[in-house]
């Protein structure tokens, strides 16, 4: 079972979770204007984790075929058959039980909006195959993350006062999209045979870069919109500043004929991006 168990977490990637907990943490954390409840804070990153397990547990069992005709992908878990299909269903099935255990503890909006989130977590790992947007239903699916931890706190989302919600919403779609835009770049052939409409397969690698880096532009207007109508302090923009740098760093180390290093712009760099925006924000709602 514990081999079992960690074969699934190997093959959902869930290190990868650090991806997406900073920004939950950001909401919430906006959402409460401080520290909020413990059990509150417990929730979430449950919520979180489960979420992100259930998301990736689809796609790896909906792609397997793809996957196994794809150079980059041919030696994952399910496809060389070290962990089964039945393993796979069962782990995903946990961590959607375990999200809608979370979302009843958060109260009642979380678990009414909790079917809307199920629709995308599940329904991205398909969209790839007849849209060129799933780079940015795959941004948005992971911006329900700041959004789903503000609801949490403040049990709304459509008051004037939510709007942070849906700025941060429009963040992680830029943020997200942007490199998986990069990502994405990897596998241009693969892509083109199994009749895939990703971005860089559609309209070639050197458009799909140039779209990243507009998306990484307007990440940054946003956050600066963000930081301005909450009037956060300088830890905030200090941490701005250092996001700038990263994001200009990884587009440094990607070009459209050398691929090379897309696994340090997209593993290494978004990491310290999320957490460095995550410090920030806590910083100026502590100073």
């Amino acid at each position: 079972m514990l081999t079992k168990i960690r074969d699934f977490l190997e093959l959902i990637k869930f290190e990868h979770t650090i991806f997406a907990l900073p920004f939950a943490y950001v909401g919430m954390f906006l959402a409460a204007g401080g520290w909020p409840t413990w059990r509150q804070f417990a929730w979430i990153t449950v919520a979180m984790a489960a979420a992100r397990t259930l998301a990736m547990g689809v796609n790896r069992i909906a792609d397997r075929a793809l996957d196994a005709r794809n150079p980059r992908t041919a030696n994952r878990p399910l496809v060389t058959g070290r962990i089964t299909l039945s393993t796979a269903w069962a782990g995903t099935a946990v961590a959607g039980l375990v999200l809608g255990i979370a979302a009843w503890q958060l109260g009642p909006l979380p678990l009414m909006l909790l079917p809307g989130a199920l629709l995308f977590l599940v329904g991205y790992a398909f969209t790839k195959r007849f849209t060129w947007l799933s780079h940015f239903i795959l941004g948005f699916t992971d911006g329900l993350a700041p959004m789903g931890a503000w609801v949490a706190v403040r049990g709304s989302l459509f008051t004037a006062d939510d709007v942070p919600a849906w700025v941060l919403v429009g963040v992680v779609t830029l943020w997200i999209g942007g490199f998986d835009l990069i990502y994405a770049c990897q596998d241009v052939e693969a892509d083109r045979a199994a009749g895939l409409h990703a971005i860089p397969a559609q309209f070639g690698i050197p458009v799909a870069l140039a779209l990243s880096s507009v998306c990484h532009v307007g990440t940054l207007m946003l956050l600066i919109a963000l930081g301005q109508t909450l009037a956060l302090g300088w830890p905030y923009w200090l941490a701005l500043a250092v996001i700038a740098g990263l994001l200009i760093y990884e587009h440094s180390l990607v070009r459209p004929n050398d691929l090379s290093r897309v696994n340090v712009a997209f593993f290494n760099i978004n990491s310290y991006i999320s957490v460095t925006l995550f410090a920030g924000v806590l910083g100026a709602l502590l100073t």
